[in-house]
């Protein structure tokens, strides 16, 4: 196939932004779009978050800023290819890139792992990042479960949705899809000031990983080379609070023999879950780094289907 039908399919700038985020992650001195999407939900949650109908107020928010985000998408990139084919390239690839979350969530679960074999409140912090719930009182094998947890379901929310998403939407699809995800990580939280105001999101979020969930935890299977764990993440995929985080989560339990879940804290309250898998052993960085290597030949395996289908389409 010639170079222009790889990019007007949207294969090039797929892979060319893959591979920015391969070898770049996400910098912290470059601005990032999901900044400013938060700041647009703050604000809207500030304004709104008030008074009566909290939950039709929450919901209008949620799919404004997401159908906003869409076309706002498709703008830009349609401006971009106007102007030139190499503006539209770096545009589409830019974006791309930041809608990838691979090397940068690797990178984060590695330094847990890391901070915890130095010191119990060095892993605390480090994995206080990126998780939601309490760190204060979890111990090193907890500390180690939350950071594989964090990894099994980010790799569906910061890697394999967006992908689906492009390949469904394109560019525009993808940023649509992160802002759902910025909405529920900001305010789908069942506590009183969310509970109702976040309510929409959460419903947004739920419908837009129900495939992406799934897929990613039959890729880390095919990627293991364990495909005959897909009762057991059936059975526990199901058993999860979330519809869609325990199909991951229970992937990578299956995969490495543990167990996952359990009650945990967040906001001062304790939040219980089930537990997924039944084989409580320790966890040391010998999983971390399995987990990791499973996690990005998944990763790599979704990029090659979906320029492949890209390719096959155009």
């Amino acid at each position: 196939m010639e170079m222009t039908g790889w990019i007007a399919g949207g294969c090039l700038p797929l892979v060319l932004g893959w591979l920015l985020d391969k070898a770049a992650g996400d910098p912290e001195w470059l601005p990032h779009p999901v900044v400013g999407f938060g700041r647009m939900i703050a604000s809207g949650e500030r304004r709104l978050n008030r008074g009566a109908h909290r939950m039709a107020k929450g919901g209008l928010l949620a799919v404004g800023l997401v159908v906003g985000t869409y076309l706002a998408g498709r703008a830009v990139v349609a401006a971009a290819w106007l102007l030139d084919a190499w503006i539209g390239l770096a545009a589409s690839t830019l974006l791309v890139f930041y809608c990838l979350a691979g090397t940068t969530l690797v990178r984060e679960v590695r330094e847990v792992f890391r901070a915890v074999d130095r010191s119990l409140e060095e892993g605390r912090r480090q994995v206080a990042r990126i998780v939601g719930r309490d760190t204060s009182a979890l111990t090193a094998q907890e500390i180690r479960t939350a950071a594989l947890e964090t990894l099994a379901e980010n790799l569906s929310d910061g890697v394999i949705a967006p992908l689906f998403w492009y390949a469904l939407l394109g560019v525009p699809g993808m940023l649509a899809y992160k802002m759902v995800n910025t909405l529920d990580s900001m305010i789908a939280y069942r506590n009183d000031r969310y509970l109702l105001f976040g309510r929409g999101a959460a419903r947004l979020d739920d419908v837009a990983n129900y495939l992406p969930a799934r897929l990613t935890a039959l890729l880390m299977l095919l990627a293991a080379g364990r495909p005959g764990l897909l009762e057991f993440v059936r059975r526990f995929g199901r058993s999860h609070a979330s519809p869609n985080s325990g199909y991951p989560e229970a992937a990578l339990a299956g995969i490495l023999g543990c167990r996952f879940g359990g009650t945990h804290d967040y906001f001062g309250r304790p939040v219980p879950k089930p537990y997924i898998g039944t084989c409580d052993r320790p966890l040391d960085s010998a999983d971390m780094r399995r987990s990791v290597a499973v996690c990005r030949r998944a990763e790599a395996a979704a990029v090659v289907l979906v320029a492949a289908l890209l390719l096959w389409l155009g």
